[in-house]
């Protein structure tokens, strides 16, 4: 095919650029498009380990480990890793502000344990706890974007995440969008999670992937890749809405791509579990879980969280302070 010369109002001869624009669509391949950068990543990890392998690997690690973590030492730094959480309907101002007390009343109580990291409530009470709480360094944690089904409009995720910041929040949890991910809907994913964390500001973004839900290695996994590519600060396992809660299983999937993830990027992210914690032996199952795959790097509570409401009292309980 060949072209005529070409000209414009402005008097140029324009065979040059339309040359170059037929050698453009010439050399790209219809038959082979680029892949997006979601599968891209998905390449890049390769596919996730079978759900028995992951099962097998992961029970490994506690066997192995678990006994040596399970000390005094251990458990007074698990404390200070906990998400302090209330979400129930029957959550009232007067609840809430009898469990910001608690925590404003541990506060150099025992020095040597740290506090909570932090305090996690439904948007409405995000007000409530910055109002009462005293306890330093005890960030206040808020569920947002319609949880915990997430089945809203993304312009009410916005919204909601936007008033809980601006009520005080320096963290927000929000449920990845299940249907977009079963409909393999990526982008529609990243978007509204990218949305999201702008709206947070200075906020840490928490991604929830209801883990009890997707229930496979092959859904985490690829879960897990969508939410470190959309703005995710820290991976969180589940609602403890409706779905089983947390499980080894879905940690050791988790940790595995936050891992890979910083092979590739240079970033870490965090790993928060939830739903269903409320011993000290189920607590340094995960300790165990993240300090075998991450590496004594995560150990902190800017890397690790468990989210639980009954795990203080036992912990406490264990060390004899309460």
């Amino acid at each position: 095919m060949s072209y005529q010369h070409q000209h414009c109002n402005c008097g140029h001869d324009h065979e040059h650029e339309h040359d170059h624009e037929h050698e453009e669509i010439q050399g790209m391949d219809y038959d082979h498009p680029q892949p997006d950068k979601f599968h891209q990543a998905f390449n890049q990890f390769g596919p996730a380990e079978k759900d028995d392998m992951v099962t097998k690997k992961a029970n490994d690690i506690i066997e192995a480990e678990f006994k040596d973590n399970f000390n005094d030492k251990v458990l007074k730094k698990i404390h200070g890793f906990i998400d302090l959480t209330s979400l129930t309907s029957l959550d009232t101002r007067e609840s809430i502000l009898k469990m910001v007390d608690k925590v404003n009343d541990f506060e150099g109580t025992s020095p040597e344990i740290p506090n909570v990291a932090a305090i996690c409530v439904y948007p409405i009470f995000v007000s409530t706890v910055k109002q009462g709480l005293t306890a330093a360094n005890v960030n206040i944690a808020a569920v947002s974007g319609g949880f915990p089904a997430s089945q809203t409009f993304t312009e009410v995720k916005i919204a909601e995440t936007s008033l809980c910041v601006s009520d005080g929040a320096d963290e927000i949890d929000v449920v990845m969008n299940l249907g977009y991910l079963l409909e393999d809907d990526f982008e529609a994913i990243s978007d509204e999670l990218n949305e999201i964390k702008e709206s947070c500001r200075e906020a840490k973004l928490k991604v929830i992937l209801e883990t009890g839900a997707i229930a496979t290695a092959a859904n985490i996994w690829k879960a897990s890749i969508c939410a470190l590519y959309s703005g995710a600060d820290f991976l969180k396992t589940s609602t403890g809405k409706g779905y089983p809660g947390a499980s080894i299983e879905a940690a050791f999937v988790m940790c595995e791509a936050i891992k890979k993830y910083y092979t590739l990027t240079n970033r870490k992210v965090g790993l928060k579990v939830a739903g269903g914690i409320r011993s000290a032996e189920e607590a340094v199952k995960y300790y165990s879980i993240v300090k075998s795959i991450l590496g004594e790097e995560w150990l902190n509570k800017d890397l690790f969280r468990i989210g639980a409401s009954s795990l203080v009292g036992d912990i406490e309980h264990r060390l004899g302070i309460n």
